[in-house]
């Protein structure tokens, strides 16, 4: 058998799926059809929301169902989530009624609460149910509508949950026994409007496949299962990360970002910081009379606020990660305080002598500084001591400040810690500077 043109020209899975960032809408759907259907079924659920939206969209409406209809109702949520306003229809429209009320129920839910990442299909038995009838239903709702089965789901008349089964148990009870005998009834449960991070805590804590949601009447409404909180945790990280770095959070990945929408999203804090930096030239120009008079005290402005920053932004990062896993609570800001405190000390220390053995140094091999080298090695040392000390502590405890008035404490980036350290640096080394050396060199 002679294979056609097109299946030799075909990429693999794993080629097109490493291709697929930089391929046009077209390159991607011609790619995605050439292969074959067992494939393509896995391939099309592993895409992102947006990319299966896109797909989707690009196909001819006989096979938009199709596609449509292989999601689960939470996939199916967040795919209406990623298109436009005026297509929500258009996805909507594939779905049988059942498919489209589930759908509608998630949306009503916010996207980041754990009602916008469950799953309402689960499976469920009642607690007077025997074994042998409990294992028979379940055999018949996951054939039906239900995909995922890592526990039952025991509950009452009015759908509240009593209790929870894991496979093993189901089938390592006896048969004549009761659902309610064997159940177990201490649930690990999230309410529905819980926070996605908070849910993904709980994951953590517990190790479980699968969690339960409820409202208020303990109502079990859906489950929120381990591959929803991947996405999640990945999201959260790269939301943070992108903080981190000094711009607003992309929604979208990168090549997907117009132009115009990544200009505004990093020029914003970029005229934030700039803004800040000018506080610096204002810094410098109060201190330009010590500039003129000493011109040796600016070939070290550099090494004494880079210092500074460094440190505050070393201080940040470890706050704000602590903080996101929960290893600290705003109440825990004196305990980082005093701790911080005798770090900057010590790393300012450590910097300090480094730096006044520099001077010294270079004064033995080169006498670039004169008969005032001890006095400008004791400037710069000293400088340094108070600098890291001023990063270490503004950097940790921006953050807790952050926190309390209801920002994200990633805002509080390394960019922002070092031009706010940048100023005060300036301020501290000319400040060390009056002191040793005014009557020689000032």
């Amino acid at each position: 058998m002679v294979e056609s043109p097109q299946s030799q020209n075909a990429l693999s899975p794993d080629e097109l799926h490493e291709a697929w960032a930089v391929l046009s809408l077209d390159e991607r759907l011609e790619g995605f059809r050439l292969l074959p259907p067992a494939v393509a079924d896995d391939f099309f659920l592993g895409l992102s929301a947006r990319e299966q939206a896109e797909l989707i969209l690009s196909l001819p409406q006989g096979e938009r169902r199709t596609w449509v209809r292989l999601l689960p109702p939470d996939d199916l949520a967040d795919l209406v989530q990623a298109v436009e306003p005026d297509q929500v229809n258009t996805i909507l429209s594939q779905l049988d009624d059942a498919s489209r009320r589930e759908v509608n129920v998630l949306l009503a839910y916010a996207e980041d609460d754990a009602g916008g990442l469950m799953n309402p299909r689960f499976a469920r038995v009642r607690p007077d149910m025997s074994i042998d009838e409990a294992i028979g239903y379940l055999r018949k709702q996951a054939r039906e509508r239900v995909e995922t089965v890592y526990y039952a789901y025991v509950l009452d008349a009015e759908q509240r949950l009593q209790g929870v089964l894991s496979l093993r148990q189901l089938f390592q009870a006896a048969p004549d026994k009761r659902v309610a005998d064997v159940m177990q009834r201490d649930v690990i449960t999230v309410a529905e409007n819980t926070d996605q991070e908070a849910v993904s805590r709980t994951f953590s804590e517990h190790s479980f496949m699968a969690m339960p949601v409820v409202d208020e009447a303990q109502r079990m409404k859906g489950i929120v299962t381990v591959d929803d909180i991947v996405d999640v945790v990945q999201e959260e990280a790269t939301e943070d990360i992108q903080k981190v770095g000094g711009m607003e959070a992309l929604d979208a990945p990168y090549f997907d970002v117009g132009f115009l929408a990544m200009l505004k999203k990093r020029a914003g804090w970029l005229m934030v910081l700039f803004l800040g930096e000018m506080l610096t030239a204002t810094a410098m120009g109060y201190f330009e009379h010590e500039i003129a008079r000493a011109v040796v005290l600016s070939l070290f402005i550099p090494l004494i606020i880079s210092s500074g920053g460094n440190s505050g932004s070393q201080a940040t990062t470890l706050i704000i990660r602590a903080l996101a896993l929960s290893e600290m609570k705003l109440k825990d800001w004196w305990r980082v305080a005093r701790r911080e405190l005798g770090t900057g000390l010590a790393l300012g220390s450590v910097l300090g002598l480094v730096g006044f053995i520099r001077v010294m140094v270079w004064q033995a091999l080169f006498h670039s500084y004169g008969d005032h080298a001890v006095v400008i090695g004791l400037t710069v040392g000293v400088s340094l001591v108070g600098v890291v000390l001023f990063g270490t502590l503004s950097g940790s405890m921006l953050p807790f400040i952050l926190r309390r008035v209801g920002f994200d404490p990633a805002s509080a980036s390394a960019p922002f810690v070092a031009t706010l350290v940048d100023v005060t640096g300036l301020v501290i080394y000319f400040t060390a500077a009056s002191l040793f050396l005014r009557g020689s060199l000032l």
